[in-house]
């Protein structure tokens, strides 16, 4: 059975990104990960992806992307439906977590890592 996917938004090939971090560890647990990112590259053996998920495919967006840089994405977000999205540190943004809250969407404050590692995922 295919654990529910997790869309890390901000994907980096770069192994000192907090994104490629998250990426590997969900991973190593267990977890779908869609790794979206503007540059090309991969992150162990999965290619970061330049394409959009299609609608209901995503159940839960991770951000590493701070506020300013999601708002190109706010629509796309929210029309993916997910269950939950996650805000990690320096990615709070009260317009997006309003946004999701109007459309049932769950939103935390979190960070990705130390919900993994904690068994809180």
């Amino acid at each position: 059975m295919q654990t529910p996917t997790t869309l890390v938004l901000g994907a980096s090939p770069n192994p000192e990104r907090y994104s490629f971090l998250a990426t590997h560890l969900l991973i190593e647990k267990g977890h779908s990960v869609y790794p979206f990112g503007i540059k090309k590259g991969q992150i162990g053996d999965l290619a970061i992806k330049n394409e959009w998920p299609s609608k209901g495919s995503i159940d839960t967006v991770t951000l590493y992307v701070g506020p300013a840089g999601q708002e190109e994405y706010y629509a796309a977000i929210i029309e993916l439906a997910p269950r939950r999205i996650i805000f990690n540190p320096g990615t709070e943004n009260p317009v997006l977590q309003s946004m999701a809250e109007e459309k049932g969407i769950d939103t935390i404050e979190a960070c990705t890592l130390v919900m993994l590692k904690t068994g809180q995922y």
